[in-house]
């Protein structure tokens, strides 16, 4: 259903270019949206009007049109003087407001459908048939954003999305709780992860200038059939959760970069604490020193090259060793042997996914 104040904003445009006073009324005689206060009085009228066979009246000096919506009346429209320009200008406006309703149902339909579709609510032959209805094409290369911002429930950010990418776009803009905001983004056949990505700081960016908070975006990967879309999204939303944990730094994330944080989300927490427990006989290893932490996370940036690692800690080299050989020694794992290094960075993982699911169930 079209908003009231895109029908206030529609009278008040043509109110400028026509010098018409116009007023939009439900069959009931209230007032919908007006351009002049004293137009109120014509209530009664409108709703008398509206039980009439007219299609169009003139009423004590006001010219009275009837809107319809596939047959059914909708709205009563009021111009205000009398005389053939006005006649002529009430027409037009009851024309325009008609137009805009059936242009906004086609895009209910639309968004409807693609919020049925995301959310797998519809049998493979129904996709088909109603993406043909809508005139929806559905081999065309398709991929799933979400966007999450920190103050997603208190404003507007799927109109501000909707602003963003524009009317004439084949990108399609829902969403499916108040939290984010979806965009189905259509691709061209070219495009690559970087033109995602590229879209993607875009859209950051513009949120943040629109004065949006903690903007994250999270995509899955490109789909060529409108009914793998929904696969997207599941995987996009998987992104957001996991970039959460794992990518805490990033505010875009794709699907295909989350590694083994993918399958470390998708672990049971009992299974988790028994890993724990068995490596590191019940200490945690976020337990260590701030030292000891940040000597472990280079040494694994630098994919455990000792030299490299002591020179970015500004340390001897023997230093270093030291520091491997204590760990080694309170928790049984050289992190110069890769396999004992494997072991610790899934386990400082899964140590990160369970305290971030703690904090999320309260």
């Amino acid at each position: 259903m079209i908003s009231n104040q895109i029908l206030q904003n529609t009278i008040e445009g043509l109110k400028a270019i026509a010098r018409v006073e116009l007023c939009v009324m439900d069959v009931d005689g209230k007032p919908v949206a007006m351009t002049a206060d004293e137009m109120e009085k014509c209530g009664k009228p409108a709703a008398e009007f509206a039980k009439s066979p007219a299609d169009s009246q003139e009423i004590q000096g006001y010219q009275y049109f009837k809107i319809f919506d596939e047959q059914q009346l909708e709205y009563i429209l009021i111009a205000g003087g009398v005389g053939e320009d006005v006649y002529m200008v009430g027409k037009m406006v009851a024309f325009q407001i008609q137009n805009l309703l059936v242009a906004y149902k086609e895009r209910f339909d639309k968004d409807n459908f693609i919020k049925n579709l995301l959310l797998d609510n519809l049998l493979l032959v129904d996709i088909y048939s109603r993406a043909k209805k809508l005139h929806i094409q559905t081999d065309v290369k398709r991929v799933a954003l979400i966007i999450e911002t920190e103050n997603a429930k208190d404003s507007n950010v799927l109109e501000t999305m909707r602003t963003y990418f524009g009317t004439s776009s084949k990108d399609f803009i829902t969403a499916v709780d108040e939290n984010n905001v979806i965009v189905v983004k259509d691709l061209s056949e070219g495009d690559s992860m970087r033109d995602i990505d590229r879209s993607a700081a875009g859209v950051a960016g513009y949120l943040r200038k629109e004065n949006y908070k903690n903007v994250r975006i999270a995509y899955g990967t490109v789909v060529g059939e409108i009914k793998e879309v929904s696969r997207s999204y599941k995987e996009a939303k998987m992104a957001l959760d996991v970039g959460k944990i794992f990518f805490d730094e990033r505010d875009i994330i794709a699907y295909s970069e989350l590694g083994i944080g993918r399958l470390i989300y998708q672990l049971p927490i009992p299974l988790c604490k028994m890993f724990i427990k068995e490596i590191f006989d019940g200490r945690s290893p976020d337990e260590f020193d701030e030292e000891t932490l940040t000597t472990i996370n280079k040494f694994f940036e630098n994919s455990l090259n000792v030299s490299e690692t002591s020179r970015q800690l500004f340390i001897h080299r023997n230093t270093l060793v030291y520091r491997l050989d204590k760990l080694q020694k309170s928790t049984g794992l050289d992190l110069r042997v890769f396999e004992d290094a494997i072991t610790f960075k899934i386990a400082l993982m899964v140590v990160k996914y369970m305290k971030y699911m703690e904090s999320y169930e309260f």
